[in-house]
Formats: structure tokens, C-alpha cells, sequence
């Protein structure tokens, strides 16, 4: 199931017909209210999320759902008319899955949704519980602590963390860190590098477990000496 919160009724009827001729169940929302009420009933396999939303906008509503442990694994794409650089990377940093600029192309549309959901079930959170010095993480609890004291993650943060331990002791490149969380469509940039810094910063001492293996990418070892 699919969610399209979008005020703008003739691009939502466009939408949730071409999704539908695809194979995807859909619903739409004129107004977030109501979706926070469907949404509490049933969880979607994906939210299209517009930004200029009567009532509340869009990045508010992706911070609530970023925010609750029912919602925030839930994979989200702006869908949206405000296509300058700053609101693509503030969309993306706040925790969208992808940004897709008005007016689009809806093969492109239905391409970037089948990409967001083959990302979601490669990362998707194996029962496993990582141990390494002060850092523990239980992916299918969401959990982050660093001595024993939680530690909290922005979205793409926890992504990169998962992807990381993930492939504990061996390298993972920084193009396939970039296509594991931003995407098929990712940008090549320095977003990487100023996430992977700031995780570090926020696992304080523990951040030291995670090494840069220059013009290649990053690796997570089992002890901080490596």
C-alpha cells in the first residue's frame, strides 16, 4: 500500500491512477489529517509526500513520522513543486528517501518508487544485536546506545550505521553507501562525508570504530584499534 498526501486534486488522481495501472495499491490524502488517521489503522509500504499542505506541511509531517517508533522506518519521497538545491537537501537531511521535483515525468515517478522499495528490503534490519566496546545496536528494536546511554540518530545517520555493521570488518565503498541510502539517484557530494562525520560526533568516543579507508569508502572494525 502506498500513501499520496497531495492538496492538488488533479495530480493526485493522476498519480493514484498511474500507480494503480502499475500493480500498486494506492490511497490519497487531501488533508494530513486524515492520513494521520489512516495511517494509525494501517501501516503503507510507502508515503508520497507533497510539502505545501494545507493545515500541516510537508517536512512537519516527515519529522513526525521520523519521530514515532510505529513510523519511522516507513520509506518517504517529497513530491514536490519547491525544487531548489537547499529544499532538496533540507528534504533529504530531514529524512526523505528521495525528492522528486513538480513537474515530473511518472515513469521516472514509478522508477524512483520501485528503487526506494528494492533499497528498503535489501537494509531491511536483520534480528541481530551488535556489540562493539560501548556501542550496541538492536536494529529491529531501533536502538542505539553508547555506554549504555542512547545515542539519537538522525534516519540517513542510523541508515549508514546499519549498512556499516552490516558489513563489519570489511570495507563498503562510497558508492554503494551513497546507493544503499540516498538511492539509485543519488548526486555524487560531500553528503556522505558530513554525515558519516556527524555520526561519529554523536557516538562520542564510540565513533572511533568506524574508519576511513581513503578514495575508497568506510568500514566499521570490531575493536577501535582495528
Amino acid at each position: 500500500m502506498i500513501y499520496f498526501v497531495e492538496d492538488d486534486a488533479n495530480i493526485r488522481k493522476l498519480v493514484c491512477y498511474a500507480l494503480t495501472k502499475e500493480g500498486f495499491e494506492v490511497t490519497g490524502f487531501e488533508h494530513p489529517r486524515d492520513f494521520w488517521t489512516a495511517i494509525d489503522k494501517n501501516t503503507p509500504s510507502l508515503i508520497l509526500l507533497d510539502i505545501m499542505l494545507p493545515d500541516q506541511d510537508g517536512l512537519s509531517i516527515l519529522g513526525k513520522l521520523r519521530e514515532n517508533d510505529m513510523h519511522k522506518n516507513i520509506p518517504v519521497i517529497m513530491l514536490t513543486a519547491r525544487d531548489s538545491e537547499y529544499d532538496k537537501v533540507t528534504g533529504l537531511d530531514a529524512g526523505a528517501d528521495d525528492y522528486v521535483a513538480k513537474p515530473f515525468g511518472m515513469t521516472e515517478l514509478i522508477s524512483r518508487i520501485r528503487a526506494v522499495l528494492r533499497r528498503y528490503q535489501k537494509t531491511a534490519p536483520k534480528a541481530q544485536e551488535y556489540k562493539i566496546g560501548d556501542l550496541y545496536v538492536n536494529p529491529e528494536k531501533h536502538i542505539v546506545t553508547v555506554g549504555g546511554c542512547e545515542v539519537c540518530l538522525s534516519f540517513k545517520e542510523y541508515q549508514l550505521l546499519i549498512v556499516l555493521l552490516e558489513a563489519k570488518g570489511n570495507v563498503v565503498a562510497r558508492d554503494t553507501l551513497l546507493t544503499r541510502v540516498w538511492g539509485e539517484f543519488y548526486e555524487e557530494s560531500r553528503t556522505l562525508d558530513v554525515h558519516i562525520r556527524k555520526l561519529r560526533v554523536k557516538l562520542g568516543a564510540a565513533g572511533e570504530v568506524i574508519h576511513t579507508v581513503k578514495n575508497v569508502g568506510y568500514k566499521i572494525e570490531d575493536s577501535i584499534n582495528g
